[in-house]
């Protein structure tokens, strides 16, 4: 029971973190394509576009500062994981943007606070 509480929990405050993200998007301009958009390969959090750009994002939320800013966990596995993942929804969707952009949302949720997003774009 105390297993399923940790990941409706985790689950909640990752949703809260990818509305975050993709409220600063919409506000920057930008129109959300996808959001958690999966297929056997694994994930996107969230895909973007405003004008020729496509930004393939990678959200990462935390709501303490004990394992350090989301961005941190992006390793370079992960990079490649998210580079083939991109690919697949590009070939999937028909789609040949202009630009393509790498981007980590590092959102921090703070107890009784508005989220808190830094964005590091073109991250990788």
């Amino acid at each position: 029971m105390e297993e399923s509480l940790g990941r409706g929990v985790r689950g909640a405050l990752g949703r809260a973190g990818e509305e975050a993200a993709a409220a600063l998007y919409r506000r920057r301009g930008f129109s959300i394509l996808a959001r958690n958009w999966r297929c056997p390969a694994g994930e996107l959090d969230l895909v973007a576009s405003r004008g020729p750009l496509l930004v393939f994002t990678e959200v990462k939320t935390r709501s303490g500062s004990a394992l350090g800013g989301g961005h941190a966990a992006v390793t370079w596995r992960k990079q490649r994981k998210l580079r083939q993942l991109a690919e697949l929804f590009l070939a999937l969707n028909g789609l040949r943007p202009g630009a393509i952009r790498f981007d980590v949302a590092s959102v921090h949720v703070a107890p009784g606070g508005p989220p808190s997003v830094e964005l590091f774009e073109d991250a990788f």
